[in-house]
């Protein structure tokens, strides 16, 4: 079949690509719309399906919207800018309940419409900027879809917060003059609530004092940066230029009925979710599906910096939390005493190994809430019943997964409730979530 074609686009598919068919076969294409008439060419053939590229638009859905970023379709960071923002959302609440289904048995009716972002452009709080340089030029900016060629920023980033852009100018003025600029991977940039930003350069050449110095004497030219850093090899080895070790976001006063007004920090190379309105959005659902009393005792898996725990600690008599990274525990036990909560306990210890302990211990908790990295959290499940928890709330960032661990769940006693989607991610495929397992006998 290798050659060019037209065809339909019926829907949108998790990874972005829009679906049609070819002579029975689906067929994958980036950058199409739902009612699209498109000329494909085929580039990769399966037994059940074909991949194919955009070569033009014979008939635009109206759907279609023009996209702000010019390098839109070239770059790897967004996947559907060309979609208007409802149609977004329309896709994402398809794609969620088709993958809830199929990998988990989860009922369209349990499923709650998506929670959608007032801000669906300039929202993301923290990026990777990807660094090349060729024939002299440094090119900065995000790799081109599936490739590990960089695709420069045109000026700004659509999706990224106005500081985070702003630096990205700063940078792009000051880099070109460091001489070991070819062995600069990469920069993350993170921006706390108010604005405070923090750099961390990915050096992989011999001498990062030289790098030190060289960034320590242009501070007066990176007037964005609130903090300064580099990074050589491991994460754990990050070493200061300048500036503040730390970013927080806010809760406000009352967000939870009685809550005082929290700040939660978060340390340099640490976690945060990149969208903070959406965070709150994630919390309230969590907050309301738990439901707790004064009596629960709550065990927060992969807890990071106690995002989700340490507002929850003041409804509950105890909370313990679990997380592997030393950096992300230690933030969560400052943001506990900042706070003062004084009800809580943050172990670093892996997931498995520290609901091993707690169960080996004669350890029960009525809430668990999981908020695993996206591969999910097949390893741990079969334990969590031993826990003896009568609810388990699940925050994921992959539906696929989360469809799996659903079903491991359900093998163990515990069935969907609810759940919901909730845009953390707009103009892309990504889904964040909330589901709710109770108890079920069947």
């Amino acid at each position: 079949m290798m050659g060019e074609a037209s065809l339909d686009i019926d829907k949108l598919t998790f990874g972005g690509a829009g679906l049609g068919h070819l002579d029975g076969r689906a067929c994958f294409v980036p950058l199409t719309a739902p009612g699209d008439e498109a000329r494909v060419r085929i580039v990769r053939e399966k037994r059940s399906y074909v991949e194919a590229e955009l070569l033009e638009i014979l008939r635009p859905s109206p759907l279609r919207t023009s996209p702000p970023c010019p390098v839109f379709g070239s770059c790897g960071g967004c996947n559907w800018q060309h979609l208007d923002y409802p149609a977004q959302i329309a896709a994402k609440e398809a794609i969620f309940f088709e993958l809830l289904w199929r990998g988990g048995r989860v009922a369209r009716e349990l499923i709650l419409p998506a929670v959608e972002a007032r801000t669906p452009y300039g929202y993301r709080s923290r990026v990777q900027l990807k660094l090349r340089l060729a024939s002299g030029n440094l090119h900065m900016g995000f790799y081109r879809n599936g490739t590990h060629f960089v695709i420069a920023v045109p000026g700004t980033c659509a999706i990224a917060d106005p500081v985070i852009n702003r630096l990205i100018g700063e940078l792009r003025i000051v880099l070109p003059e460091f001489r070991h600029a070819d062995k600069l991977s990469q920069i993350d940039i993170a921006v706390g609530e108010d604005g405070a930003a923090i750099l961390i350069f990915h050096f992989i050449g011999e001498q990062p004092d030289e790098l030190h110095d060289f960034l320590l004497q242009r501070l007066s030219m990176l007037l964005s940066a609130s903090g300064i850093f580099i990074q050589c090899g491991r994460k754990s080895a990050i070493t200061r230029v300048a500036g503040i070790d730390s970013l927080f976001y806010t809760i406000p006063a009352e967000f939870l009925t009685g809550l005082p007004e929290m700040k939660l920090s978060f340390s340099r190379g640490g976690f945060s979710q990149v969208h903070y309105r959406q965070n709150l959005a994630l919390l309230s659902t969590v907050a309301d599906w738990a439901a707790p009393v004064d009596t629960d005792r709550l065990l927060d898996i992969y807890c990071g910096n106690g995002n989700f725990s340490l507002p929850l600690a003041r409804y509950v008599a105890r909370v313990v939390g679990i997380e592997e990274y030393e950096p992300s525990i230690e933030d969560a036990r400052r943001n506990a005493s900042a706070n003062r909560i004084d009800n809580t306990t943050f172990r670093c210890q892996g997931a498995r190994a520290g609901i091993h302990e707690l169960v080996a211990t004669g350890e029960s908790f009525d809430l668990i809430l999981l908020d695993p990295p996206r591969s999910g959290a097949s390893d741990i499940i079969a334990q969590l019943p031993a826990l003896s928890p009568r609810a388990i709330i699940y925050v994921s960032c992959d539906p696929a997964t989360l469809a799996r661990d659903i079903g491991l769940l359900r093998a163990h006693g515990y069935a969907v409730t609810k759940s919901r989607p909730i845009d953390m991610f707009p103009q892309t495929y990504h889904i964040e979530s909330v589901t709710l397992l109770e108890p079920y006998s069947g």
